[in-house]
């Protein structure tokens, strides 16, 4: 179908959630290795959003944006799982900083600064702060992550392939880890806190975040991947 103006419905339609794709893209590339380029998911976002066109039945009941941004979302995680960006030397490094946070609030009994966490891990603060900058994107929940140690080479699910004994979602589900998980982020430092809520709760992207916290988009992901550190330190006590 076209328009009045001879312009292909579809296009029209794109043209109107296009902003949409980069809101999702701007989103999600918060939890992504720097190595994952913006464009790129926007490129795959959109595929994504001319086929939630195509498919798209009101009939259905669900409203065209819901529905545009499952599909944009799948497709933009789709595109990922084949890039297998989540090498293993990098989830090892996120592991590092999970041991030292931990032991330094075990030690603390507060949640400890950026300088002692750089210290306890025997390096300078701007590289710390670069190693967050890397992890950017290693920060996601892995249930093999809860059970391996920092020095551990293998994963989880290497070493027991044919244990069916635990179900990791019934773990994720129980209200013990919800709760678990409220009291570690009431236990945040104050910016980190507020940088969380800005990011999960208000969806703002890393621009906009900075905006709000007076710092550059690249502090926004340390800020976040150490927020993720600690709240995964957190959780292996529940664990």
């Amino acid at each position: 179908m076209y328009s009045a103006n001879g312009t292909p419905e579809t296009d029209l339609q794109a043209a109107d959630y296009f902003p949409l794709v980069k809101r999702i893209a701007h989103h999600l590339i918060v939890k992504l290795p720097a190595s994952v380029e913006i464009d790129d998911l926007i490129q795959v976002g959109t595929l994504g959003l001319l086929e939630a066109i195509g498919n798209f039945n009101s009939n259905h009941g669900a409203q065209f944006e819901t529905y545009a941004a499952q599909r944009i979302r799948g497709a933009m995680l789709d595109e990922l799982r084949q890039l297998d960006w989540l090498p293993r030397s990098a989830r090892k490094a996120m592991r590092d900083i999970e041991a030292a946070i931990h032991k330094l609030e075990h030690k603390l009994g507060r949640p400890p600064s950026e300088q002692e966490i750089a210290e306890t891990m025997l390096m300078p603060l701007g590289n710390y702060q670069q190693m967050l900058q890397e992890a950017r994107g290693h920060q996601l929940l892995h249930y093999e992550d809860f059970y391996g140690s920092a020095e551990a080479s293998d994963d989880f699910f290497d070493r027991h392939l044919a244990d069916n004994q635990s179900n990791p979602l019934e773990k994720i589900q129980d209200a013990g880890f919800r709760r678990q998980l409220v009291d570690a982020i009431q236990l945040l430092p104050e910016r980190e806190k507020l940088m969380m809520g800005l990011y999960y709760e208000e969806e703002l992207n890393l621009r906009e975040i900075g905006e709000v916290l007076g710092v550059s988009e690249s502090r926004v992901c340390q800020l976040h991947s150490q927020a993720i550190a600690r709240l995964r330190s957190q959780l292996k006590d529940w664990v």
